[in-house]
């Protein structure tokens, strides 16, 4: 069934319609088919690694993020927070390659849930590239896959260009004067004062303004980093900015958003592959479970070669809308 898909792929390229100038990354869920995953089963220990599920040996247990940028209010005893909206499931990932502007999929593979993605990016690419050239690609992703190692190896490997949203994995930006000087607590501008390098990164140092001063009462916030008794007195901060690849893309560009935007049509296909029923699995091993996976992709790549073969070009996303032209 890996060679039919790829077959379809290489038919959809020689008529013209999928290529390798914009392809967009993603993985989507399929839970498993054991009662863990029901809404309705109320056991408290249900999506912990010693409860595996019985019924599928080969599924693990994986988290899905509803929305990368969704958050939710938690209310506790001591104070109200903010976290990401998630929920856990027992089950496995697909993992798509889609052509970003016919909205087309190139290549899938199926893994375990506990799978992450940001670890599997480049041997995916590796072998899709293989059969079906990506030399070159505008390759898109996610913040999931935001990584050095995979910017370097579409930038290097691929000698394309990485258009992946930053993450900033629960770093804190300081608050910055309009020349780039961190505000420290007391309000004031913190003077530069010196330069770290590595070979990576760049570590720039900020001092308090009166570090050398005597005089007690400068510190509007009275910190006790003031009072340190030492020659050099005050706070002291860093800021690190990275000289590869990956630190010197401008996500706030427009050609980066503009590219970036192109994403969506992964989000379009899961939502037309998830139609199919495969969201949720109704067998219980991977083996199988990756099969049906293939399968859908196949009927989603039949479609579009036959709307275009039969002169509807404008109906390869649409079976509803082919059958309406029969």
């Amino acid at each position: 069934m890996k060679e039919i898909m790829k077959y379809q792929v290489n038919t959809l390229k020689k008529l013209g319609f999928i290529d390798n100038n914009f392809i967009s990354v993603d993985a989507t869920p399929v839970k498993a088919n054991t009662k863990l995953n029901n809404l309705k089963c109320f056991a408290s220990n249900k999506f912990s690694k010693k409860n595996h599920p019985k019924s599928d040996k080969d599924c693990k247990l994986g988290v899905h993020t509803a929305n990368n940028s969704m958050k939710i209010k938690i209310n506790d005893n001591s104070n109200n927070k903010l976290s990401k909206k998630y929920e856990f499931y027992w089950g496995y990932k697909n993992h798509v390659i889609c052509d970003a502007i016919s909205g087309l999929p190139i290549d899938e593979y199926t893994s375990t849930a506990d799978i992450n993605e940001i670890s599997t990016l480049t041997k995916f690419l590796s072998s899709t590239n293989s059969w079906f050239s990506l030399n070159g690609s505008y390759v898109i992703a996610d913040k999931g896959y935001d990584s050095k190692s995979n910017h370097n190896f579409i930038k290097n490997n691929l000698k394309g260009l990485a258009f992946i949203a930053i993450n900033k994995r629960g770093k804190k930006t300081p608050k910055l004067t309009s020349t780039g000087n961190i505000i420290c607590q007391g309000g004031l501008a913190m003077h530069k004062d010196g330069r770290q390098y590595f070979d990576s990164y760049i570590k720039q140092k900020f001092c308090c303004p009166f570090k050398k001063s005597k005089d007690d009462s400068l510190c509007p916030c009275k910190h006790e980093k003031y009072f340190n008794g030492r020659k050099n007195r005050g706070c002291v901060r860093y800021i690190s900015k990275g000289t590869d690849y990956r630190a010197s893309i401008n996500h706030e560009s427009k050609f980066f958003k503009t590219i970036y935007s192109l994403r969506t049509e992964s989000e379009r296909y899961n939502s037309r592959w998830k139609k199919l029923n495969n969201e949720r699995a109704y067998v219980k091993n991977i083996n199988s479970v990756s099969n049906l996976n293939t399968v859908g992709h196949i009927c989603l790549l039949t479609t579009a070669i036959a709307a275009i073969k039969s002169g509807n070009s404008d109906k390869t996303r649409s079976l509803s809308g082919l059958k309406r032209t029969a």
